[in-house]
């Protein structure tokens, strides 16, 4: 798939407090033991879908086990009191938010990572070799070019889109970068099954997820007839909607927490398009 870069923005998401990785051996420091290692995740959270979507995807249950979270965060900053002592085990004097999604090493009662990117490649390439790669070979450059568009072209420019403080031109500004990137998407999905492979990748991971959150948070925030209009895209909705009734994608979402998260934490306005609905997630989801 080749895709023009967009514009750069300054990301919306807060830098992560560990990036560790796991490697191929021991000299690595954190190597690849299965059971050694566990998620803390909420599927609730756009990251904590995709890392537990990816996570059941390779069939990881027992190779790297999951806790799953609660949907709303217990602490008043946003983190979770659970994940406290593994923050507090890992930098000293830890003063920021314990939030999830945490991959956490068992021997050391330490945190290896909390940058879900780096989680889903280590899960596929330290521990999928059972199952068919969600980075093929020859398919990094496109993936990160799908993270970018979701990233930017769906997850901020609906942020910004919907943001009550922006100033009008932004706003539209936004939305015309979100409907150009809905619009590209339309058009490469024409006749596909799949985003970049005649399989899933997790390129499709990335999509599905930021298709989740347009729908369920994002349009909370704009009007009717900008939802209507990116409604109007029936090749790449037809195609979340084959992934709801996926087993592994539709068994994690979770509705009501991601409802539950949002009111819990946005300050934002409520807007018209609140009631147009673009896909009823809970008819195609396979349970």
């Amino acid at each position: 798939m080749t895709v023009t870069p967009l514009t750069a923005h300054v990301s919306d998401r807060p830098p992560p407090a560990f990036q560790g990785r796991i490697g191929r051996d021991a000299r690595s420091g954190h190597y690849a033991v299965p059971g050694r290692y566990r998620l803390h995740l909420s599927t609730a959270c756009p990251s904590g879908l995709r890392i537990a979507v990816t996570h059941s995807l390779l069939g990881l249950d027992t190779a790297c086990p999951a806790t799953y979270l609660p949907a709303v965060p217990d602490c008043p900053e946003g983190g979770h009191s659970v994940l406290r002592p593994l923050y507090e085990a890992s930098a000293h004097r830890y003063a920021g938010p314990a939030i999830a999604p945490v991959l956490s090493d068992d021997w050391s009662g330490r945190i290896v990572s909390t940058h879900a990117p780096d989680i889903m490649r280590d899960l596929d390439r330290r521990f999928g070799d059972e199952r068919p790669s969600l980075y093929p070979c020859g398919a990094e450059s496109e993936i990160e070019a799908v993270e970018r568009m979701c990233a930017q072209g769906i997850e901020q420019a609906a942020q910004h889109a919907g943001s009550a403080g922006g100033e009008p031109l932004e706003r539209d500004t936004a939305l015309c970068m979100l409907l150009e990137t809905l619009g590209a998407l339309e058009r490469w999905l024409e006749g596909r099954t799949y985003l970049i492979r005649d399989e899933i990748t997790a390129a499709d991971v990335e999509l599905w997820v930021a298709l989740v959150q347009l729908d369920t948070v994002h349009r909370n925030h704009l009007d009717a007839s900008a939802v209507q209009r990116i409604a109007d895209h029936p090749t790449l909705w037809a195609y979340a909607r084959r992934l709801a009734a996926h087993p592994v994608f539709g068994g994690h979402l979770d509705l009501d927490g991601i409802e539950r998260r949002h009111h819990g934490r946005c300050q934002g306005l409520e807007a018209a398009g609140a009631a147009v609905q673009i896909l009823d997630w809970a008819a195609h989801t396979a349970r």
